[in-house]
């Protein structure tokens, strides 16, 4: 139990229009908007924090000192345009707009809720300019924003925030180079050159080298300071105005996590061992406490010294119900969350997992990695690569036990994906690994034309699916299937738990012969999937986990399957005996096993955990028409439709009627 204690709009009013040394009060207001970043996060159980800190300062300082967005109105042609193309760090941002009221107190205590604020930016928030989190494209959509500005005879400049790890990917440098042929000069891009990534330094993921010299190649106006020292911010956006013949581009040196010391870099890889814990998830309870006292303390005696008195906080209910003027807050319970993840992002933490009571430890992701470790022991010219997602993937077992046969390619989707094509080209047998929604969609062309060389590679695919819904819908993968479906020399199989997962690699390593997609959730199951004893994973046949004879269900993986057989329990008690089929091969089927398993049923129904369109059921529904099997029993597909929810799991799932419950009413409906 913890409590999340927030600052309200008022208060930073009341700071704003108290302070008039302008360092003072943009010190003080950071430090505010810190403490609020932190406590959505912890309340959300997921987000980030390490960047939203080191970029803070200079958010802070664009919307007091530099944009006209609130002077013409954020909603006006005229205004001047700012957004992260990182996105990670937009928990920070919903801070700051939070202190000008542009998000509302009750929104920002629903941090990857539904109906509340994307764990990623997304321009159904106001404030929000782009959807961003897919990382590399924030240069571009900046050019297109001066762009259109300049033809429509509309004022305003725009600013886009990028990482340094983010520069790893290629599109970064198309951009940068049509920005200056096309003369786009009001465009000024921040690096926020914290120097670390996901959990790793930047300088041993994918080196950057001399930007400064990078980016004057290309053709920019380069300035470079300390991003936390307001002087220095003031010089160089000083500076910039006078540059009217080209783009600008601020190198700013900063520290992931400023603001709490045992956030920040270096004392935060000290005291992991190298690794950074502070990118993704929520703090424990106790980091928690000690990170909001050391905010709290520091505001409080900036506030003293002002003779501001001392900060007055709202204190949230579980519900999200506010109750001023209180500083205890309320408990929120996040004992059913994994640490920093309500079956959203883990914590960084080398890969190690931190288990609780209330959800299971059948993570496939922890099973796949086990798996790697295993088949790198009897298959030498297996290699592994990575886009800077090595924890999250849990990889860094592979990668500490066979670091010869570990690539590091950095937050370079594509580029790691040719180089996979080459290595296949030449005898070896590569393991791709991101997250679902980037490797499957951002370079599918590579992927292509790795698989029309006929070589054999496999793509692991992370994070795939529905959930975790908290990040948004940048991360949501729900097209994958699709994409990797129209090729016709690749393998897709989902498992449901943590032995199909290693028979599934095993296979895909050992017995295919083509190309393999696996598709993986991050987090765990909320339940064990029971397979049969004896089961063993049979290519395009599937298993029976329950007995019914009113209607059959095909799904696959450990979120769909647990509200499959939830439903089932719902409808048995009913009366309604509903048969749940594990059906792991998307696209292959052996049509003897789908006659057997159809045989007798007058409804069918496919539970997919991606779009309705190129999935499992569209797989199936020809494979049944195809061989004659449908006969006069109807066919249904229950899917995620429109573009994916952000929020809860449990929130999201029954938002696009995915659940148990839901489920079980609408098969009992017939619909």
């Amino acid at each position: 139990m913890v409590t999340t204690p927030f600052i309200p709009e008022e208060e930073y009013a009341r700071v704003r229009e108290a302070v008039t040394d302008k360092y003072a009060r943009l010190s003080l207001l950071a430090d505010m908007a810190r403490l609020n970043a932190l406590s959505a996060v912890k309340r959300a159980g997921s987000g980030h924090l390490g960047s939203s800190f080191s970029a803070m300062d200079i958010v802070v300082w664009l919307y007091h000192e530099e944009l006209n967005t609130l002077e013409k109105g954020i909603d006006s042609p005229e205004r001047d345009v700012y957004f992260s193309s990182k996105g990670h760090d937009v928990p920070g941002l919903y801070s700051v707009l939070h202190s000008f009221g542009i998000v509302p107190e009750e929104k920002l205590l629903k941090l990857r809720r539904l109906h509340g604020l994307d764990g990623h930016p997304n321009i159904k928030v106001r404030g929000i300019e782009v959807n961003s989190g897919s990382l590399g494209m924030g240069i571009s959509k900046g050019r297109g924003m001066v762009w259109a500005k300049r033809y429509l005879g509309r004022g305003g400049r725009v600013f886009v925030m990028t990482g340094d790890g983010e520069l790893q990917e290629g599109q970064n440098y198309e951009a940068l180079h049509a920005a200056v042929h096309q003369r786009v000069t009001d465009l000024t891009v921040i690096v926020d050159h914290n120097k670390l990534q996901s959990d790793m330094q930047v300088s041993e993921i994918m080196a950057l080298g001399d930007l400064e010299a990078v980016f004057k190649d290309f053709g920019w106006h380069v300035a470079r300071c300390d991003g936390h020292d307001w002087k220095a911010l003031e010089r160089v956006f000083g500076e910039f105005k006078a540059v009217t013949d080209r783009p600008k581009i601020l190198i700013a040196d900063t520290i992931k996590g400023r603001g709490v010391s045992f956030m920040e870099h270096p004392r935060a890889l000290a005291d992991n061992k190298g690794f950074y814990k502070w990118h993704a998830g929520a703090p424990d309870d106790e980091s928690f406490q000690a990170a909001h006292e050391e905010l709290a303390e520091r505001i409080n005696g900036q506030m003293e010294a002002l003779n501001l008195g001392t900060l007055a906080l709202l204190s949230p209910t579980p519900e999200g119900k506010l109750d001023h003027g209180n500083a205890l807050g309320e408990p929120i319970s996040t004992g059913a969350h994994i640490q920093g993840n309500a079956l959203g992002e883990p914590l960084s933490t080398g890969g190690e997992v931190v288990k609780t009571t209330k959800v299971s430890d059948e993570y496939v992701a922890v099973a796949f990695g086990e798996a790697l470790v295993e088949l790198g022991a009897e298959r030498t010219d297996m290699v592994v690569l990575d886009a800077d997602l090595s924890a999250d993937c849990r990889l860094r077992g592979f990668e500490n036990t066979y670091p010869e046969r570990f690539i590091e390619n950095g937050i370079a989707e594509q580029d790691m994906v040719s180089m996979a094509g080459g290595l296949a080209r030449h005898g070896v047998l590569p393991v791709v690994n991101s997250f679902a929604s980037f490797l499957a969609s951002r370079a599918n062309e590579q992927i292509y034309n790795n698989a029309t060389e006929l070589s054999k590679i496999i793509y692991a695919c992370h994070y795939a699916g529905l959930i975790p819904a908290g990040p948004g819908t940048s991360h949501q993968s729900i097209r994958d299937i699709s994409l990797f479906g129209a090729l016709p020399n690749v393998v897709i199989v989902e498992p449901c738990n943590a032995a199909e997962t290693k028979q599934a690699l095993r296979y895909l390593v050992n017995e295919n012969d083509v190309n393999g997609m696996l598709r993986l959730i991050i987090g765990p199951s909320p339940r064990k999937i029971e397979l049969p004893a004896e089961y063993a994973l049979t290519p395009g046949r599937g298993v029976a986990l329950t007995e019914g004879n009113d209607a059959l269900l095909f799904a696959y993986g450990p979120v769909m399957l647990h509200e499959a057989l939830k439903a089932s329990e719902i409808l048995k008690e009913q009366g309604f005996g509903l048969k749940v089929v594990n059906t792991p091969w998307l696209n292959r089927v052996d049509a003897g096993w789908l006659k057997g398993a159809v045989a007798g049923f007058d409804t069918l129904y496919v539970l997919e955990d991606h779009a309705p369109v190129g999935g499992l059921g569209d797989f199936l529904l020809g494979a049944l028409v195809e061989n004659g099997l449908l006969g006069g029993a109807r066919f249904r597909k229950i899917a995620v439709e429109g573009y994916p929810a952000s929020g809860t799991p449990p929130e999201v799932l029954q938002h696009h009627g995915l659940d148990g419950a839901s489920l079980a009413k609408r098969i009992q409906a017939g619909g």
